[in-house]
């Protein structure tokens, strides 16, 4: 998962864009970076690290334009390399940078492609593919001899939908001309549309992975972009639009608003948090109905995205809130860390229990999901070793059974605590006297309570069933390869000699 904006001004932009990434940190912890525009050329800074790390003063003062893009990261089927950090650019045609949130499931084909084209490709990430796959559309249309008109943008775009598979939402950049953003025909990944007037009265537009970027920026939220939409935004602020793709159908991708999204923004017409409140209500009841052999004495949330699912969970029960552990806020999200190692030693780095909220008690833990398991074990093991007579655990989400392919890192089947697993051998597993897990009709219509027109979700990981072709056994034995945590490891000790021999030549 990453985070994608894009702003057009009529004033500098990096402290805005720099803004905004700092706010979708929660999307991606491992790179981050920034192109603007200035007097017809690029400026870049892009490194792996936090938004706060990677931009310096020096670095700001240097980003200077009034149109620009920004990007933070954590990978999935690519490496952790500073290669790999985006945006990407290419000089050909007038000079392009593009960013990505998500993943697309024929990047060999692509990679094929963009070969018999004599389009190089210098990374293994599927950003960059996408990047030249556009580019050669938008080269073949003007023939480079022309800057392009705003249908000539949207036909390049309906091009590239119809190469490329997956999951996706792109911002980028051309020179002399503006920003191009689009989303893909299911609408899985998200990007919304922002609007302001500034102190002259004129137009400024933003587009950014989710509705909080644009209300800290001071932009008002227009509208969600809509599936396989481009939206292109002039250098002189003039915004134009259309749906470049066929058989256009929102399906947007429920575990967004489960785990990924922060509670304050609001993506396809439905508030995050108040989904999040709703699946505290369901959880509830299914704990009424199915658990009420149960003596809970008190309800204790996994910080921090379970904390408003927990609240409800407690208000219906009419059980005790208590927070019972303190979180490290600066250790990163377990979830997203690269490899399974260094997740296991965050946890107890990130998590201390408060012995007192645990001692004698029997305690409902509640937590978003549950995906490899580790965390949740080591999270019982803890209120055990805290003194609780007794631990059960409730997860927001069903049972996560079946791999992602559309930009979020659960890499393999074999990885998933749940898969081929009962919930009796999943708790005994995690080490919980009880498990219960949410019912996806539940989650799903705890989102869509919010915007009744939402009658689809991308929701592969519950239930396997992927909406877009090619995602077959082949390709999971392919993503096998690439993105297991040993090949992962591998891969970035081969990125990274390979950046010494480049740079010492």
């Amino acid at each position: 998962m990453c985070g994608v904006v894009g702003i057009v001004a009529h004033s500098p932009v990096n402290l805005t864009l720099y803004d905004a990434l700092t706010v979708l940190q929660h999307r991606g912890q491992d790179a981050a970076g920034i192109v603007t525009l200035d007097e017809g050329n690029f400026r870049q800074r892009k490194a792996n690290g936090l938004v706060s790390d990677v931009f310096q003063q020096k670095h700001m003062m240097r980003l200077k334009g009034n149109v620009g893009i920004g990007h933070c990261r954590y990978p999935t089927a690519g490496s952790s390399s500073a290669a790999e950090a985006q945006p990407f650019y290419v000089n050909s045609p007038f000079g392009i940078a593009l960013a990505h949130n998500g993943n697309l499931t024929n990047a060999r084909e692509l990679k094929v492609k963009c070969d018999s084209i004599f389009r190089h490709t210098n990374t293994h990430s599927d950003s960059e593919l996408l990047l030249n796959i556009f580019a050669w559309h938008l080269q073949n249309i003007t023939q480079c001899q022309h800057l392009p008109s705003a249908e000539e943008l949207f036909e390049a775009v309906r091009g590239v939908n119809k190469e490329i598979n997956g999951g996706y939402a792109v911002v980028s950049l051309i020179i002399g001309v503006g920003i191009v953003a689009f989303r893909d025909p299911f609408g899985i990944r998200p990007l919304v549309l922002g609007h302001r007037v500034n102190e002259e009265g004129k137009d400024e537009y933003m587009v950014a992975s989710e509705s909080v970027a644009l209300s800290v920026c001071g932009f008002e939220l227009v509208r969600d972009v809509k599936p396989g939409e481009a939206i292109f935004i002039s250098v002189d602020g003039k915004l134009h639009s259309a749906i470049c793709a066929d058989n256009c159908k929102l399906q947007p991708c429920v575990f967004e608003y489960v785990y990924f999204a922060r509670p304050d923004s609001t993506m396809n017409g439905v508030s995050v948090y108040a989904a999040r409140v709703n699946m505290g209500t369901k959880l509830a009841h299914k704990l009424q109905r199915e658990f009420s052999h149960l003596k809970i004495d008190a309800v204790i949330p996994i910080p921090e995205t379970s904390c408003d699912i927990a609240v409800q969970i407690a208000r219906i029960l009419g059980v005790p809130y208590r927070q019972g552990f303190v979180k490290n806020r600066y250790i990163g999200r377990t979830f997203i860390m690269p490899g399974q190692k260094q997740r296991k030693k965050s946890v107890r780095s990130k998590l201390s229990p408060i012995a007192s909220e645990f001692k004698g008690k029997r305690v409902l833990l509640v937590d978003d999901s549950i995906v490899r398991g580790t965390t949740s074990g080591q999270i019982v093991d803890m209120a055990k070793e805290a003194g609780a007579e007794a631990v059960y655990f409730a997860s927001a989400a069903p049972e996560v059974r079946f791999a992602n392919v559309y930009g979020i890192d659960m890499p393999t089947k074999r990885e998933l605590i749940a898969y081929n697993r009962t919930n009796e051998e999943i708790c005994k597993l995690i080490g919980a006297d009880a498990l219960i897990y949410q019912d996806l009709k539940d989650l799903e219509d705890s989102v869509r309570e919010e915007n009744p027109e939402l009658t689809d979700f991308e929701d592969s990981v519950f239930t396997g069933n992927y909406i877009t072709p090619g995602v077959d056994e082949e390709y999971f034995a392919y993503l096998d390869q690439q993105r297991s945590d040993d090949a992962k490891a591998d891969k970035a000790w081969k990125d990274s000699n390979e950046s010494l021999e480049i740079y010492n030549i």
